[in-house]
């Protein structure tokens, strides 16, 4: 009972102190107020448990949903391959790290995004997704490769103070994986961490993009590489980053396209 209570504070204390950063109600941060609107959203979790994606959609689902969302929870990739439901989407939020996915349903995912309908995710659930899978990779930006050290104190930059994603954010500090991934040169970088070469001596003072927008086809995609496991949106930076994203993917069908300029990072 200890247990479950505090985890039902947490998603209650997450999914609140996210709707007020959303809502510019100065809980987090504070900001112009964004007019929220009705969006239908398919969030997709599975793959590997080290990731927790069923602590990940505890914290999530509850947040869209008290955003007055219709959100629809599915633990089965076939549901890419409905395409009714898929035409009728604004948005899929994903965490299913690894695994694989068939033709069919990588199909449906790709053809909904290229049509108009936003993509959001964090750490391996969207961008350690389908190993095997390079077109799927081309659409999210980016592939993990390694986490040296494992889990370990770094620090975030936040490289771009106008985006509405990280406006009014300043550096922080994380203790959990450090991603070092293959990026896109097409992605706009919003934040970035730089390695210290402790645990791999090779790459020290490598930059590299933490968190990014970028579109596949007509539809946004969002990635934040922050959020191993749930506790990672403990840090209000972290958590306000994914939420922010998420809301800037669902406006795929109808904010302007941007242009998204090539960072030299």
């Amino acid at each position: 009972m200890k247990n479950e209570l505090s985890r039902r504070e947490f998603v209650e204390r997450s999914a609140i102190a996210g709707l007020g950063a959303a809502l510019g109600a100065g809980v987090l941060f504070a900001q112009e107020t964004p007019k929220v609107a009705p969006r239908k959203v398919l969030f997709v979790w599975g793959g590997w448990d080290g990731h927790e994606p069923q602590q990940c959609r505890d914290i999530f689902v509850p947040w869209m949903q008290g955003l007055g969302w219709d959100v629809t929870v599915s633990d089965k990739l076939d549901s890419y391959t409905d395409k009714a439901l898929m035409e009728s989407l604004d948005l899929v939020v994903q965490i299913w790290t690894m695994g694989q996915i068939s033709n069919p349903q990588e199909r449906g995912l790709l053809e909904a995004i290229k049509g108009g309908m936003g993509i959001a995710g964090w750490h391996g659930g969207l961008c350690d997704s389908f190993r095997n899978n390079t077109e799927y990779q081309f659409m999210s930006g980016g592939q993990w490769v390694a986490h040296p050290g494992g889990v370990i104190d770094y620090s975030v930059q936040i490289t771009d103070h106008k985006d509405p994603v990280t406006k009014g954010l300043k550096d922080f500090k994380m203790h959990s994986e450090q991603y070092y991934m293959h990026v896109d040169p097409s992605n706009k970088v919003l934040a970035t961490t730089t390695f210290t070469g402790e645990h791999a001596p090779w790459i020290e003072g490598c930059v590299m993009p933490v968190a990014w927008k970028r579109y596949y086809g007509k539809g946004r995609v969002f990635y934040t590489s922050l959020g191993h496991v749930a506790s990672d949106f403990q840090v209000p930076e972290a958590l306000t980053i994914m939420q922010r994203g998420i809301l800037w993917a669902a406006e795929s069908k109808y904010g302007e396209k941007e242009k998204l300029v090539r960072n030299v990072y």
